[in-house]
């Protein structure tokens, strides 16, 4: 080899980096052994910028095109030289191409559950996962705050970083949007503009530009899940004291269906009958401990006189006594009919229930049978 040829091989006359990968962020252009040729070429393609860098200082910056470097398009570089006059002999200087394209689908999550107070079910401890979108935004500032010296520098160096600053401002951001858990479901673009706008001066401090974050998810602990499920369970129910008469009136008539079952006809309406019995007296709303008086006591009023109670015969067979307030509610449910024998303490035999003037008052209050 000829000294021309090794002089030819030390110039370089051609800059530039095609990007193979889908995620290096920052290439410096290889120049082993190798000097700039004065002249020589500079192509910076779009989503590309070219940083030089000269004894370790930033010199010029360059946007996407075609350059012949001179002493024109190094004024930063001849100032730090001392190029007064031009010049003619190769240089050294660091060539850096930053990526300047969008990173897409980059992934954040939280690693451990975070505690948040709610409203409806205490502390509860919430998980949360997305993605986001990003973009080197000061070419500069990442050289010098994210990159160093490295040759090569991709996504997944800066990665870890990202996701502790986005899973901060996520449970920093749940605490100041204070919002119940079940209405963070329906809130994931609102929690996502919110987080964007709180971790924004974050990634400029590191040159990055902050894109399309998302909220993909939000999960809590199994127990939670189960006790929102319940909760859903108990508002489909609605009423309670319906459901009750509801499930008794269902039991009936399944009952009726099946003569055969809990000792025939008769034992199947003692049995919704008792069950009546059972409603009622749960509704009947327990007596509350009489306060202890400031003053001295008004005279006692006399006791109140004792509820009638009456026997009901189902198919030849005495059930009962029921109160004579349960009985009426018997009857408003159609398990006591007009002609249903009755007997109280100081009748001379059974009467049909609307023959007796205790009972004959809640038949008016019930609508005729439906024809068949």
């Amino acid at each position: 080899m000829g000294i021309f040829d090794k002089l030819k091989g030390e110039f370089v006359d051609i800059i530039e980096w095609t990007d193979s990968t889908t995620d290096t962020m920052v290439y410096r252009f290889e120049r082993h052994q190798n000097e700039i040729k004065y002249g020589a070429k500079l192509t910076v393609r779009e989503s590309q910028c070219a940083v030089f860098v000269d004894e370790g200082q930033f010199a010029d910056v360059f946007d996407p095109g075609m350059y012949t470097l001179e002493t024109s398009n190094l004024p930063l570089l001849s100032t730090l030289k001392g190029w007064k006059h031009g010049f003619n002999s190769p240089f050294k200087s660091e060539v850096y191409f930053v990526n300047t394209k969008r990173f897409n689908d980059q992934k954040w999550g939280t690693k451990n559950p975070i505690m948040m107070r709610d409203q409806d079910f205490g502390m509860v401890r919430v998980r949360a996962f997305g993605s986001y979108a990003m973009r080197v935004l000061d070419a500069k500032v990442f050289l010098k705050e994210v990159v160093g010296t490295n040759w090569m520098f991709g996504t997944e160096q800066i990665a870890d970083q990202l996701r502790n600053y986005l899973v901060s401002g996520f449970a920093e951001a749940v605490a100041e949007a204070k919002m119940p858990v079940l209405d963070l479901y329906s809130h994931y673009d609102d929690m996502g503009d919110m987080l964007t706008k709180m971790m924004q001066p974050k990634f400029a401090s590191l040159g990055i530009e902050l894109l399309d974050l998302m909220v993909e998810n939000v999960s809590v602990p199994p127990e939670v899940e189960q006790a929102i499920d319940t909760r859903s369970k108990m508002g489909a129910v609605g009423n309670l004291d319906n459901y009750m008469k509801f499930q008794a009136a269902d039991a009936m008539v399944k009952g009726a269906e099946n003569p055969g079952g809990m000792g025939g006809a008769g034992a199947q309406m003692a049995a919704g009958l008792m069950m009546g019995q059972q409603m009622a007296q749960s509704m009947t709303p327990p007596a509350q401990a009489p306060a202890a008086p400031a003053a001295p006591a008004a005279p006692a009023s006399p006791p109140p006189l004792p509820t009638k109670e009456f026997f009901v015969g189902v198919n030849g067979q005495q059930t009962g006594p029921y109160a004579e307030n349960v009985l009426g509610q018997m009857i408003a449910s159609g398990q006591v009919q007009k002609d249903t024998l009755v007997w109280s303490a100081g009748m001379d035999a059974w009467k049909a229930a609307g023959e007796v003037a205790e009972l004959s008052g809640f038949f008016g209050q019930t609508p005729p049978p439906m024809p068949q």
